[in-house]
């Protein structure tokens, strides 16, 4: 078994950089002995459906990189299935350089953060964009929100090609206004 996430990530430079660093060493080990990472389990798909954030990263055709942060109701990101995930996508400030982006490189990356928990989930995949109007009905349940009022216009698919868990070291411990108030 072999641990996808590094399968990918940890290209020939990456490499030269761990070793430099001193750290190629467990890293090797952890490639070999962890994974495959590269279907969610029930662990990942309660993490995901409990958030109401995330993070996006795609890159342009020109290699500048561009993160965005995605917001919801908890839940909004959706797993469809061992291998995909799926959101409405609302209008924002009609900027679309996440959707432009992946027009030309699909690849995309999410971090999803549990502050108070000290959590981090990251994600690796391919992105593709379906107008509300060439959706199914069933296409378009799978992420609508029923209490939610805002219109969809798109519905962002992400199909897998791993995912890791990452050291809680040094994540400062965050609290929603409902988290706190749960706490307090």
């Amino acid at each position: 078994m072999s641990h996808q996430f590094a399968n990918i990530m940890f290209t020939g430079s990456v490499k030269a950089a761990q070793e430099h660093y001193g750290s190629r060493g467990r890293l090797q080990r952890f490639t070999e002995m962890s994974g495959p990472n590269d279907e969610f389990t029930e662990r990942e798909a309660k993490f995901i459906s409990r958030r109401d954030t995330f993070y996006l990263a795609s890159v342009n055709e020109d290699g500048w990189p561009y993160v965005q942060h995605r917001g919801g109701p908890p839940g909004f990101l959706r797993v469809l299935g061992p291998t995909q995930l799926a959101y409405a996508d609302f209008r924002g400030n009609t900027q679309l350089v996440s959707i432009g982006n992946v027009s030309s490189n699909d690849r995309v990356s999410l971090i999803l953060m549990d502050y108070p928990n000290r959590r981090r989930l990251k994600i690796l995949g391919r992105m593709r964009v379906e107008n509300v109007e060439e959706a199914s009905s069933a296409d378009l349940s799978s992420v609508e929100l029923p209490d939610y009022t805002a219109r969809v216009e798109r519905i962002v698919y992400i199909d897998l090609a791993a995912f890791d868990w990452n050291c809680p070291q040094f994540i400062t411990r965050r609290y929603t206004e409902s988290e706190f108030r749960s706490i307090t």
